[in-house]
């Protein structure tokens, strides 16, 4: 019966689209929009700005991910990905009324709605990963030739052709910008630092800029750069200890998730207490969620290390 009734609530939803007209990524952006805006008090705006006041869970895992999308390039699928969320909010919810579990609805809606964002936060790791590493070899070899040649521009100019992007378009439009727009080296490094999130990246931006007032200040580059080659041994020894604990994570969510269909072989009795009592889906709920919140907090903690001042 619930099965049936989902259906016909589907299909009311689709017609009422159809009907008005509406455009669901138009609707899942108002949607997100709304649920993201910004306090209405100009206090609270400056409390959350200065630390004062933290933002809504929501808010800080959506602000994450459009920066994670915005460094790798991908801010456009922003929509996509907040469509998805919607959908996977409506089939929680949906897998929950088939179940007859109340408890379970905003568990498996909410919990689902959060997996699209949580994903992007996770694969965030093999891009930052490799942009480090690109970063790695293209500061090697630009502060190589720049305590060769003492000439910022002439040591990007020999090594462009061998960096690769992201990297290779930020130092193209450091190239760009001080050859035809503003032959202002020291200003053209202060807008470049920001370009990549990285920290390494902008003291040496930094140092850079130092060292076109005072020429010597260039031994300081070489280790900034090392910073760089001692993270990367550093996050390559830890790898293992890191990521083991999100290992036994899943381990024991499988294990949990798996006991569920065991035990209406091992005692039909108790599978039917724990479906279809109050008490039994009430469990049932306070498992899920604590699977969602303890999935978000394993994510957190095992992100790998990075460089900080």
């Amino acid at each position: 019966m619930n099965t049936l009734l989902l259906f016909a609530c589907v299909g009311m939803i689709t017609g009422a689209f159809i009907l008005l007209r509406l455009s669901p990524m138009e609707m899942t952006e108002d949607i997100f929009r709304r649920l993201t805006a910004k306090p209405h008090s100009i206090r609270d705006e400056i409390c959350e700005d200065t630390g004062r006041k933290k933002k809504s869970f929501l808010r800080r895992e959506i602000d994450e991910v459009q920066t994670v999308l915005a460094v790798t390039g991908k801010s456009s699928r922003f929509s996509l990905l907040c469509a998805v969320s919607l959908l996977l909010f409506a089939i929680g919810a949906s897998i929950a009324i088939v179940m007859g579990n109340v408890f379970m609805v905003p568990v498996l809606a909410v919990g689902m709605m959060f997996l699209p964002f949580w994903s992007v936060k996770l694969t965030a790791h093999n891009c930052k990963k490799a942009v480090t590493a690109e970063l790695e070899t293209a500061l090697s070899v630009v502060t190589t030739a720049y305590l060769r040649t003492e000439d910022i521009q002439t040591a990007v100019e020999e090594n462009l052709q061998y960096l690769r992007p992201p990297v290779q378009g930020v130092f193209q439009t450091f190239l760009t910008r001080i050859k035809c727009i503003d032959p202002d080296v020291d200003a053209a490094i202060r807008v470049m630092s920001p370009a990549i999130d990285n920290e390494v990246f902008r003291e040496w931006c930094e140092a850079l800029s130092a060292c076109q007032h005072d020429r010597n200040l260039k031994t300081t580059l070489n280790p900034i750069v090392a910073k760089l080659s001692d993270m990367r041994i550093v996050n390559g020894e830890l790898e293992t200890l890191v990521f083991a604990p999100r290992k036994e994570f899943i381990t024991m969510v499988i294990l949990v998730a798996g006991n569920v269909p065991l035990m209406r072989l091992i005692n039909a009795d108790w599978y039917h207490t724990l479906m279809h009592t109050i008490a039994g889906q009430a469990v049932l709920a306070v498992c899920a969620a604590v699977i969602f919140i303890a999935g978000a907090r394993v994510m957190k903690l095992t992100q790998p290390i990075e460089y900080r001042r």
